[in-house]
């Protein structure tokens, strides 16, 4: 019997215990929802200052990157400035070169022209000489035997082969007689009067000049023409004593006649 008691004690117990439960349910239903809302508003305000703080940083990102943009163009600005200074003044630089090489090169190719020149008239120099005692000697040759004309058609080769030859390398004789005195051409070696002749004209060529390419050579000795000499001056002058005479003889013809 006790033991029936007992169990039905707890059986009562428990259903008790059961029905007091859902009470206990009820009650704690309400709090967990207010920590839930409450979980969600602290939540909204966390994320809020978040969201602010974001558009704050994008903000100055966007404004530092274009300050940064800014700066990078006014540096590349400046840049190309400097970079188009500096290409003036290498092209400048590179124009004043090329024009001082070019003068260079023109001055070596005058010069070497020049010294061409000198040599080659060195060289004539030293053999015109020839040439003037081949010209001595055949005037002076009067061949007359067969051996005698024989060398002298011999020489006359040579000569003719010797004068092709300089003409070949620009050289021309000059013709200086009855032309007019040139020291530029001529050298003077004697002055005399002439009758034929008016002054500073050329007499005589003593011995040939020679041009090379227009340029001369060698200078031509000659002779040049002082004038009619005095003779001749005396005949053109009337005797002044003559003259005198007559006017006197006239003078006193005159004075008789008055008387």
């Amino acid at each position: 019997m006790n033991s029936d008691v007992s169990s039905s004690e707890n059986e009562l117990s428990q259903d008790g215990s059961s029905q007091n439960n859902p009470s206990e349910n009820s009650v704690s239903s309400p709090n967990s929802n207010e920590s839930v809302n409450q979980v969600e508003l602290s939540d909204n305000h966390e994320v809020e200052p978040q969201v602010k703080n974001d558009s704050v940083d994008t903000a100055n990102e966007q404004s530092s990157t274009s300050f940064e943009s800014n700066i990078k163009g006014s540096d590349t600005e400046a840049r190309l400035q400097q970079l188009e200074k500096e290409h003036e003044t290498l092209n400048s630089q590179y124009m004043r070169i090329a024009a001082d090489f070019d003068n260079f090169r023109k001055r070596q190719t005058r010069d070497q022209d020049d010294l061409k020149i000198q040599l080659t008239c060195t060289t004539l120099s030293e053999i015109l000489p020839i040439v003037d005692n081949f010209e001595r000697a055949r005037q002076q040759l009067n061949p007359e035997g067969e051996e005698a004309q024989t060398l002298h058609r011999s020489y006359q080769g040579l000569y003719k082969q010797l004068v092709e030859v300089l003409k070949n390398l620009g050289v021309a004789p000059m013709r200086v007689v009855d032309q007019a005195f040139d020291p530029s051409l001529h050298e003077a070696v004697m002055r005399e009067p002439s009758d034929e002749k008016a002054e500073d004209i050329v007499i005589e060529e003593l011995q040939r000049g020679y041009h090379l390419n227009g340029r001369v050579l060698r200078h031509a000795l000659v002779k040049v023409s002082m004038g009619p000499g005095p003779k001749a001056v005396d005949e053109e002058i009337p005797d002044q004593s003559a003259s005198n005479q007559e006017l006197s003889e006239s003078v006193d013809g005159s004075t008789k006649d008055e008387n």
